[in-house]
């Protein structure tokens, strides 16, 4: 092992966290009433990392963490998925790791059996129920 720190599952390395925070929405402090200090997007990030690896209820996120409250992190959550940035999350890396030639698709497999086919498609065959009797269905 190097002699950087093991991060736990749910802590945001530097590498990490200059992909993704050019991705989050910025917000601007209001200048006339303020109100309390944003929290730091990245401790959020953690927070929801957090209780999504341990399966904790969000009002149960440890204060002490440091990644403020349940509530909050679950806000931000979803601030973050009505503004798209798990999907672009999503294609970033993957991105970068094509044009870096790091996609090995010989071993990809993809189902589409949750899509229509628009265009007809041939119809399954009728499955016959157990009280079916074969000879009946000779038609």
């Amino acid at each position: 092992m190097s002699g950087l720190a093991r991060l736990k599952p749910w802590e945001v390395g530097d590498e990490l966290w200059a992909i993704i925070e050019p991705l989050l929405p910025k917000h601007q402090r209001r200048a006339r009433w303020p109100g309390r200090k944003r929290l730091d997007d990245r401790l959020a990030l953690q927070g929801v990392l957090f209780v999504l690896h341990t399966r904790i209820s969000w009002e149960h996120l440890p204060q002490e963490l440091g990644y403020g409250s349940g509530m909050t992190c679950w806000r931000r959550l979803n601030e973050w998925h009505k503004a798209g940035v798990w999907q672009r999350l999503h294609e970033v890396p993957l991105a970068r790791l094509r044009a870096a030639g790091a996609i090995d698709f010989s071993r990809a497999s993809v189902d589409s059996s949750h899509v229509r086919a628009l265009k007809g498609g041939r119809r399954p065959a009728r499955r016959r129920s157990i009280g079916d009797d074969p000879a009946a269905s000779t038609t």
